[in-house]
C-alpha cells in the first residue's frame, strides 16, 4: 500500500513549489530534500544570496562613487565584510524557515536525506532514503524528480574551495580579493565578478566566445558589456582556458589561448578563480536505471509535453529537463505537472520565460532575440528608448541602458523584449505579461504609465515601434 499519493525527489524551486501545489489539490504529499534546509539551490547557495550581496554591495557602491553627487558627504566609509555576510545568511534562513512553515502548514512531509528509486512494487515505485539515523523506503504511485543541477567543473579547473571556487564558495569569500578572476562570462559569472569589483577587487573575465551572455540580445549584450567596463571589468574574450598553475604568494595563475591572435598564449596571476562555465543535471545516483529510465549525453531527462517521462508514473521538470535553467522556469513546470497529474490542464509558455542579469545596470529579457527573429524570416518592427530620455532615471541619476521592443510586423504581436538599465527586472513583468496573453506593442503604448517613472520606458518603446516616441 502506498504512503504517499506523490513523491517528490528535490526540495528546490521546482520541487517545493510543486509540493505546496499538490497538498491544495487534495494529494498527500511527501518531498524529499538531501540539504537540512528547503530551497534547494536557488534559495541556499544561489538566487537570494547572491542578490542579498550585490544588493548590499551596490550600496556600497552607490555610497563610495554617488553619494556626494545628491549632496551626501561621507567622510569616513568602511567596509564591514562580516557584517554584510551575516546579512546574507539571516535572509537565507527567514526564507527557509517560511517555506518550512509553508509545509507544515500544507500537511506536506519533509523528508530529509538523499532520495533515490529502488524498483517498483505494483503500481507504486519504491523510494530509497539514506538519511542521518539510516537507510528506509517509502512508496507512491506517483514520483516528481527535480532535483536540479550543480556547478560544472572543467576537468583542469577542480574546485578546491579556496583558490577556485564555484559560485557557492564566491559567496562565502571572508576578504575581499585583490585580483578575481572569472571563467565564463555568463550570469553567475558577471553576478558574483559584479559583488567583488564593488567592494574593490580587481575583477577579470576570460569567456570563450567573442561576447558576455551568450545567446541573449547582441545589441543589448553590448550595452551591459560597455556598462561593465566602465565599472573596471577587465574582460578578455575569445580567450580559451587551457590550465591553472601555482603563481607567487600563494596565488594562482590561469592559462588561456587568445584565438583572435593566432591561439598566442596568455597568463593571467590572481587571488581566486571563480568557475562559471554553467551548470550541469543533478540525476547521477537517482536509481534511475531501476526504473528503466535513463539520460542524454548533458545527464537531462527526456519528457513530453505533460513532463512525464519514458517511464509511467515518474515525472520530471526543472533542471534536469530541457530549457533554461531557471528558478521560476522549475517552479512553473512544477506546478504544470502536479496539476496535469490531477486532471487539469498545467500550462507553461516557454516563449514567455523572462531571464534577468542583476548587475547593475541590469539585463532582463524575455522572448526571441531580434537575430532569432531575423533568422525566422518573419518581418518585424524594433522600438527602443533610451533611460537617458526618461525624467525618472535622470532624477535618479541612473541613465545607462534603453528598453528595446521587437514585434511583428504584420500582426505587431510582441514577439521580445530586452531591457538594459536601472530596475530592469522590475519593468520586464508588464511586457511578459503582454507576451503572454498574445498581446501587440499598442496594447503597451495605449496603457497608461504614472509619470514620473522608470516604467515610461517600456511605454515609449512600445510608440516607437510605430516611430511615435516622445522625450520627456
Amino acid at each position: 500500500m502506498a504512503d504517499y499519493d506523490l513523491i517528490i525527489i528535490g526540495g528546490g524551486p521546482a520541487g517545493y513549489t510543486a509540493a505546496i501545489r499538490a497538498a491544495q489539490l487534495g494529494f498527500k504529499t511527501a518531498c524529499i530534500e538531501k540539504r537540512k534546509t528547503l530551497g534547494g539551490t536557488c534559495l541556499n547557495v544561489g538566487c537570494i544570496p547572491s542578490k542579498a550581496m550585490l544588493e548590499s554591495s551596490e550600496h556600497y557602491h552607490q555610497a563610495k562613487t554617488k553619494f556626494a553627487k545628491h549632496g551626501i558627504m561621507i567622510s569616513e566609509m568602511k567596509l564591514d565584510l562580516d557584517a554584510m555576510l551575516k546579512r546574507k545568511d539571516a535572509v537565507v534562513r527567514q526564507l527557509t524557515n517560511g517555506i518550512a512553515g509553508l509545509f507544515k502548514k500544507h500537511g506536506i512531509a519533509y523528508v530529509l536525506g538523499h532520495g533515490k528509486m529502488a524498483g517498483r512494487e505494483g503500481n507504486d515505485v519504491v523510494v530509497e532514503v539514506a538519511g542521518e539515523t539510516g537507510t528506509s523506503k517509502i512508496r507512491a504511485p506517483r514520483i516528481l524528480l527535480a532535483t536540479g543541477s550543480e556547478p560544472a567543473e572543467l576537468p583542469f579547473l577542480k574546485f578546491d574551495g579556496k583558490r577556485i571556487v564555484s559560485s557557492t564558495e564566491a559567496l562565502e569569500l571572508n576578504h575581499v580579493p585583490n585580483h578575481l578572476i572569472v571563467v565564463g562570462g555568463g550570469v553567475i559569472g558577471l553576478e558574483m565578478g559584479s559583488v567583488w569589483s564593488r567592494l574593490g577587487a580587481k575583477v577579470t573575465v576570460v569567456e570563450y566566445q567573442d561576447r558576455i551572455i551568450p545567446g541573449t540580445d547582441r545589441q543589448a549584450g553590448n550595452e551591459l558589456f560597455k556598462a561593465l567596463q566602465k565599472q573596471g571589468f577587465d574582460f578578455r574574450l575569445s580567450h580559451k582556458v587551457t590550465g591553472s598553475k601555482a603563481g607567487s604568494n600563494d596565488r594562482i595563475v590561469i592559462e588561456a589561448e587568445d584565438m583572435t591572435n593566432g591561439n598566442a598564449k596568455v597568463s593571467i596571476e590572481g587571488d581566486v578563480v571563480l568557475v562559471s562555465t554553467g551548470r550541469r543535471p543533478f540525476t547521477a545516483n537517482l536509481g534511475l536505471e531501476s526504473v528503466g529510465l535513463a539520460t542524454d549525453k548533458a545527464g537531462r531527462i527526456g519528457i513530453n509535453d505533460h513532463f512525464e517521462t519514458g517511464v509511467p508514473g515518474i515525472w520530471a521538470v526543472g533542471d534536469i529537463v530541457d530549457g533554461p535553467m531557471l528558478a521560476h522556469k522549475a517552479e512553473e513546470e512544477g506546478v504544470a505537472a502536479v496539476e496535469i497529474m490531477a486532471g487539469q490542464p498545467g500550462h507553461v509558455n516557454y516563449e514567455a520565460i523572462p531571464n534577468v542579469v542583476y548587475t547593475w545596470p541590469e539585463l532582463a529579457t524575455v522572448g526571441y532575440t531580434e537575430e532569432e527573429v531575423k533568422a525566422s524570416g518573419t518581418e518585424y518592427a524594433v522600438g527602443v528608448f533610451p533611460f537617458m530620455a526618461n525624467g525618472r532615471a535622470k532624477t535618479m541619476d541612473e541613465i545607462e541602458g534603453f528598453v528595446k521592443i521587437i514585434a511583428d510586423k504584420k500582426t505587431d504581436k510582441v514577439l521580445g523584449a530586452h531591457i538594459v538599465g536601472p530596475r530592469a527586472s522590475d519593468l520586464l513583468p508588464e511586457i511578459t505579461s503582454v507576451i503572454e496573453f498574445g498581446g501587440s506593442s499598442e496594447d503597451i503604448a495605449r496603457t497608461c504609465h504614472a509619470h514620473p517613472t522608470l516604467s515610461e520606458t517600456v511605454k515609449e518603446a512600445a510608440l516607437a515601434v510605430e516611430k511615435r516616441q516622445r522625450n520627456m
